[in-house]
């Protein structure tokens, strides 16, 4: 038995950034990560980095397997990186290894056929989350089918491609291949995609992917996958059989606890299979805490950096910022032009408010949207005009991801919109349209 002060099962961002602050404060300290792509986390591996490296690139109009070789290099040095920020440490021990709890705070780990068990003073858990895989026949068993992390490895793009599902990831996907020149078919149950979005934002976003060749096969449920030679045949119920060279599904993400021995512990899981946590990030196990994609929050690696905030303050003695404390989470869509949203989308906000406004303003009335020669997209504001606080906002147009993260702060400060519409901003900038957006306020 080795016994640490901190034992990390997963290299995420929340789990990676506790290890390296532990280590240098001199403890003693275990990181446990089933496989060496892995290191770093989702994130930097098969999830924001990569597919974000290929996204620019495609704008760089690159050839796919130029693209590729970058987004390979970009992966491969952070993972290097990453690897190397605590292995270097000579406070952490980096195991390259599956492990399964045998105990609350005992891990059984193989390596080159040797077994040891580590325990742990305090036990984070930050495996993060796979790919969900639905229930339909030929899914597992067919060629050419990929899931979002299978489909990253390919070295050339499918000349026809199909996408199971119209979330976040299936859109991503379908705008990143569609500008490499494939034939994309997005085909999901639901009527529409981009669900969470405002209806009119939602058909906005899919008429510029339908610009883009993108096509939809919404409303329909899907029966079965086979193949017809190296082809994949999707048996939908509304559009019958369609043919592609390759299909991707993306339908969402599930917890990754399997072969974890959870069943060994105390550790209670939710009927979804995450790991239930308190405000502190903890499990009903004291000290021993699941971070990250894992415990059910919300899937961006941000929100795992904050689960370090949150579990770093509790562990040096520091309980005032907890996971409800954190409110008004942006996140963005990165179809073309980027989708931004913080805050509560239009039916939440008259669903809780008696009194809002709200105003929208399309990109090609703005100076900058003439100058980026790019005037698709709207930027949409929510107001409470009892109190002129923003409740929410969508921002739709290039750099949005950037521009929306003075929405959150306006937001979390309680500064009025009026702040923003009389606000002095550079010029020609997208920023400098948030003054005219509040504006037009009544």
């Amino acid at each position: 038995m080795i016994k640490y002060d901190l034992l990390v099962i997963g290299f995420g961002k929340a789990g990676k950034t506790l290890a390296a602050t532990f280590g240098n404060e001199g403890k003693k300290v275990a990181v446990v990560e089933e496989s060496s792509e892995m290191y770093g986390g989702t994130c930097i591996n098969i999830g924001c980095i990569p597919t974000k490296t290929l996204i620019v690139a495609a704008d760089n109009k690159k050839e796919f397997k130029e693209a590729k070789a970058t987004r390979d290099t970009v992966v491969s040095k952070l993972n290097a990186k990453n690897f190397a920020m605590l292995d270097n440490n000579p406070n952490i021990d980096v195991y390259t290894a599956s492990a399964k709890f045998v105990s609350n705070k005992v891990v059984e780990i193989s390596i080159d056929g040797e077994t040891k068990q580590l325990e742990g003073d305090v036990v984070v858990i930050n495996t993060g989350a796979k790919n969900n895989v639905l229930p339909i026949p030929g899914l597992t068993t067919s060629k050419n089918v990929y899931d979002s992390t299978q489909f990253q490895k390919l070295e050339s793009t499918p000349k026809t491609l199909g996408i199971i599902g119209g979330g976040n990831i299936g859109i991503e996907f379908a705008n990143l291949y569609a500008r490499f020149g494939v034939d994309v078919t997005v085909i999901d149950f639901a009527p529409t995609v981009l669900g969470r979005e405002d209806k009119d934002i939602a058909e906005m976003a899919k008429g510029y992917l339908e610009e883009a060749g993108v096509t939809f096969k919404l409303g329909t449920a899907t029966k079965e996958i086979r193949n017809n030679g190296e082809k994949v045949v999707v048996d939908t119920e509304k559009y019958g059989e369609l043919e592609f060279d390759a299909l991707l599904h993306a339908t969402g993400r599930r917890a990754n606890t399997e072969n974890l021995g959870l069943e060994n512990t105390d550790i209670k899981v939710n009927e979804r299979g995450f790991i239930e946590v308190d405000d502190y990030c903890q499990t009903n196990v004291e000290n021993v805490f699941a971070v990250g994609d894992v415990n059910g929050g919300l899937q961006f690696t941000y929100v795992s950096l904050d689960d370090f905030r949150v579990v770093n303050g509790y562990l040096h003695g520091n309980k005032d910022y907890t996971r409800a404390s954190r409110k008004n989470v942006p996140y963005s869509t990165f179809i073309s032009p980027v989708l931004s949203h913080v805050g509560l989308h239009q039916a939440e906000a008259e669903e809780n408010y008696s009194n809002v406004a709200v105003a929208s303003l399309p990109v090609a009335n703005m100076p900058r949207g003439a100058v980026n020669q790019d005037q698709r997209g709207i930027y949409k504001v929510i107001v409470d005009k009892d109190t002129n606080l923003i409740l929410g906002a969508t921002l739709f147009g290039k750099n949005s991801e950037e521009i929306i993260n003075i929405i959150k702060m306006a937001i979390d400060n309680k500064i009025p919109y009026t702040y923003l519409k009389d606000q002095i901003f550079t010029h020609p900038t997208m920023a400098e349209n948030l003054n005219d957006v509040f504006k037009l306020i009544k």
